[in-house]
């Protein structure tokens, strides 16, 4: 059973959510021949002031 697992920065629609979800699945079953009841996807939403790159905090305001 393919578990794919996603970690982004919070803040995407849930519409937005669920087509990432519905594409992911659709590309695991075609990758590796998954029957599509057996994908699951899991979505981590990391607040933005959590988030950093390069030593910094990437996010210092709901805009950036």
């Amino acid at each position: 059973m393919p578990f794919i697992e996603v970690t982004m920065v919070e803040g995407r629609t849930d519409a937005q959510k669920a087509a990432l979800i519905e594409k992911l699945t659709d590309a695991a079953v075609e990758a590796v021949g998954a029957p599509i009841e057996a994908v699951r996807v899991c979505i981590r939403e990391i607040p933005r002031e959590n988030w950093g790159v390069a030593g910094k905090q990437k996010f210092l305001d709901k805009s950036g």
